[in-house]
């Protein structure tokens, strides 16, 4: 007795419409209040280890992230001096910049740096110690000064030796210069080439604000622009990368989908020559490309542009499942029915035959498509995480509007091009390339065997800036014009973490002395430590408490200017101001807003609550014999000083972005290898034939070992997207091998289902391939692995299928059955088909 035949919805159409129109209204509900973002952020690790921790706060919100390098050049040295002079003036009153340094200070800047210097100068100063205000340490203080007063700087000095005779104010100078500054010509910073004028300007709004960062460039050009010098300006920093990152992420993804969507649209209308079933068959996609969006904005609050880029491959995926059915649905011998309840039978008959006989198949397809992406969500990537979910939400809705809404919508006759000429030929085609399949799999092995042994670069790619982009020529330009201004390293630093901002500036000065042995070893040319210009309040107290009384310091002032020009009496304002500062409120952050030093101090410190870092970048070592900073020295030196209740950690920033790499790559290939586990497991359960199994994934290996030995001799090193687009292979190529290894009916022959499996793999080549074309590294790894290899994957699987025999079911044969209701034996569930298959070859 036979199985009653699968039925339409029937009167649930009107429900099935209703729930997807809601569930569309809802979707852009959440799209229209989804923040979209640019920044690389998100593919960065949510648990990072502590030097990859700094690396991601100054990727993000640090200085390095805020500060800009912009270089005047052409013309004269003074036509450039002046340019940057005029520049810095304008832009020092602009809210937009913390900061403007390019040599010279406006005249309020200076008066306030040097009132706050002068007043707080025995708490600033390093000098600062009982010894220095003995007899014979005031001594030594006025000699100093004498000498200096007898030089060329004497001059400038003279004013303040009655108020500073031992020199304090000198002495900061040269403390707060110790980090060296480029050479300064006609009043600004030079390049150490002399062809430059040089600035360095910190924005206010931190890194991650892109909008902000991109306001502050252009003001910066428009500003220098309207100065009509003829000079030319450049601009580089880390703000630049990320507003330039932004607009080629707005242009790839935009230029992206409106080739792939040309692509997918053109060859649709040359399979249907219908623009009715063109729009149909773009219901699933759009209906998914909505659920994706949504369900990202919905899970991780914002959606990243990398994530809409590669939601254009969705569009290759998606639109399978409506080509499936409406060719392998179409019936182009029965058209023109004169009464539309006839033709209507007719479209619901073959619609029925197409659930009952292709939609195990397609929904087994999607399954596995699934297993692939969920892969993905586990990611301790942000980025990672988001391209799982959106696809597996698109590809979940895109099959289930295919399955309820199409067929609701589909008209009573499919006026499309009859496909099964096409199918037929390339049907016989593969039939014929069946028999040399040896050849082809002696081809595949002489491939591999080619790419072992001339591939020209390592296998694996292991640089983070493999997915940057950032263009080598930007961040050649950026290290040039860094290397003018001698600016320290921006990959080495040692940063102090502690629980609040001075417990971290106490474990700056502790390693303070540690970090000049190594400069006076040359291991390091210098560094930079916020202490220089906020001595914590453990050395202020100390520095006050070295500060004599007002009588015993005019005893011993008296006794120290014996036999020097100095007058006792000239030097009363000096030990007033001496007695004023033992009982000076310490200094502290807010005294220093506004001033150079609290720029200074914002630029080394990064608190957050209950944490306070504190960065040292250090320098690489000058002079003949330059070398590279010897990171493993300086880090066993800086941890022998972890025993006070700040930590000292050496980070190597380049290093911190390898290791983040590494963790990207290995999580890759777990989550890559647990995708295909996933898809093993289920089509093993589905299936329950392991020579169907084998005969399933052998085409998926052999497409998947074909494309990394292509790649392999095109002299591309894998990605992690390169290994993750490896999985996406297996996923989307599953689909063919599925079908390939099915029975076939008079129904259903093998020529309109290879033309079906063709124009989808054309759609899913035109979606993913595109990528190749893009700029961006992200992007590109999966065009240039998903777009050969679904190829690979349509034909292996066509050349691996088993030869098959038409399906005759007897009961259609002896007229028991009508001719519209499909046999019940042959439902191709894939738990009775693939048996039947593997016992056929």
């Amino acid at each position: 007795m036979s199985a009653p035949a699968p039925r339409l919805p029937g009167r649930r159409v009107g429900v099935a419409l209703t729930l997807w129109v809601i569930f569309l209204a809802a979707c852009l509900l959440v799209v229209a209040r989804t923040t979209f973002t640019t920044d690389l952020s998100a593919f960065l690790p949510r648990n990072p280890n502590a030097e990859q921790r700094v690396l991601v706060e100054q990727l993000k919100d640090g200085v390095l992230s805020r500060t800009l390098l912009a270089a005047v050049s052409g013309g004269t040295p003074q036509q450039r001096a002046n340019a940057s002079l005029a520049l810095g003036t304008r832009l020092r009153t602009d809210a937009q910049f913390e900061s403007v340094v390019n040599g010279a200070l406006d005249p309020a800047q200076r008066d306030r740096d040097g009132a706050l210097l002068f007043r707080y100068r025995y708490l600033l100063s390093p000098a600062v110690t009982p010894a220095h205000f003995t007899v014979d340490g005031l001594k030594a203080s006025f000699a100093d000064t004498l000498d200096l007063l007898a030089s060329p700087a004497g001059l400038a000095l003279k004013p303040l030796v009655n108020r500073d005779p031992t020199g304090e104010m000198l002495r900061l100078a040269d403390v707060l210069d110790a980090g060296g500054h480029p050479p300064v010509a006609y009043g600004a910073w030079s390049s150490r080439d002399g062809q430059r004028a040089m600035m360095l300007l910190t924005t206010v709004a931190s890194g991650s604000d892109t909008d902000a960062q991109e306001h502050a460039i252009q003001t910066l050009r428009t500003t220098f622009d309207a100065l009509h010098s003829g000079l030319t300006l450049e601009i580089t920093g880390a703000p630049t990368f990320a507003v330039d990152s932004r607009a080629m992420i707005k242009h790839e993804v935009a230029r992206l989908s409106i080739v792939s969507a040309v692509l997918i649209v053109t060859i649709l209308l040359f399979a249907y020559r219908s623009v009715t079933m063109l729009g149909l068959s773009l219901l699933p996609v759009l209906s998914g490309a909505l659920a994706g969006v949504a369900a990202v904005s919905l899970g991780f609050g914002s959606v990243h542009g990398i994530t809409l880029g590669f939601g254009t491959t969705l569009i290759g995926e998606a639109v399978d499942y409506s080509i499936y059915l409406f060719i392998q649905s179409g019936d182009a011998t029965r058209r023109g029915e004169p009464h539309p309840a006839a033709r209507r039978a007719n479209r619901d008959a073959r619609l029925r035959r197409w659930v009952a006989r292709a939609w195990p198949t397609v929904r087994l397809g999607m399954l596995t498509s699934i297993c692939g992406f969920s892969a993905l969500t586990f990611s301790s990537f942000p980025g990672l995480a988001q391209l799982g979910v959106y696809s597996i939400a698109g590809l979940v809705v895109a099959a289930a509007v295919t399955r309820w809404v199409l067929p609701a919508l589909m008209p009573l006759s499919l006026t499309m091009r009859d496909m099964s000429g096409i199918g037929d030929r390339l049907a016989r085609i593969a039939n014929a390339a069946r028999r040399f399949r040896w050849i082809a799999i002696a081809a595949l092995f002489a491939w591999v065997l080619a790419a072992v042994l001339f591939h020209p670069k390592p296998w694996l790619n292991d640089q983070l800036n493999a997915l940057s982009p950032v263009t080598p020529e930007a961040q050649a330009r950026d290290a040039a014009l860094r290397a003018q201004i001698n600016a320290p390293d921006a990959r080495y630093m040692a940063v102090v973490s502690a629980p609040t901002l001075d417990a971290a500036l106490e474990g700056a000065e502790a390693a303070a002395p540690m970090l000049d042995r190594l400069v006076a070893s040359h291991a390091i040319g210098g560094y930079e430590t916020p202490a220089r210009y906020l001595p914590s309040e453990a050395a202020q107290r100390s520095r006050q408490d070295a500060l004599p009384a007002a009588p015993d310091l005019r005893a011993r002032v008296a006794r120290a200017v014996q036999g020097t020009p100095f007058d006792p009496k000239s030097l009363e304002a000096f030990i007033s101001d001496v007695d004023t500062a033992r009982n000076e409120p310490l200094l502290d952050a807010g005294w220093l807003r506004g001033t150079s030093l609290g720029v200074g101090v914002n630029a080394l410190v990064n608190c957050s609550p209950g944490r306070c870092d504190a960065l040292l970048p250090l320098r690489l070592p000058n002079g003949p014999g330059a070398r590279e900073i010897d990171a493993p020295a300086v880090r066993a030196a800086l941890a022998g000083l972890n025993d006070t209740p700040a930590r000292i950690t050496f980070v190597d920033l380049k290093g911190a972005s390898d290791s983040m790499y590494d963790s990207y790559m290995h999580e890759a290939v777990k989550l890559s290898l647990a995708g295909l586990v996933l898809i093993l497991a289920l089509l093993a359960l589905m299936l329950r034939s392991v020579a169907g199994l084998l005969r399933v994934i052998g085409p998926l290996a052999a497409a998947v070992i074909a494309v990394i030995a292509g790649l392999a001799l095109a002299g591309i090193s894998l990605t992690l997207l390169h290994v993750i687009g490896l999985l996406l292979i297996v996923a989307v190529g599953s689909n063919y091998a599925l079908f390939f290894n099915r029975n076939f009916d008079r129904d259903m022959p093998e020529a309109i289902t290879f033309a079906s499996l063709a124009v989808a793999n054309l759609t899913t080549v035109a979606g993913f391939g595109v990528l190749a074309l893009s700029s961006l590294p992200l992007l590109r790894a999966f065009g240039e692995t998903v777009g050969p290899g679904a190829i690979l994957a349509l034909w292996m699987s066509a050349l691996l299928a088993p030869r098959h025999t038409v399906e005759q079911p007897a009961a259609r044969e002896a007229g028991t059955l009508p001719a519209d209701d499909p046999p019940a034996r042959s439902v191709p569930s894939a738990r009775s088909d693939q048996p039947n298959a593997a016992r056929e070859v």
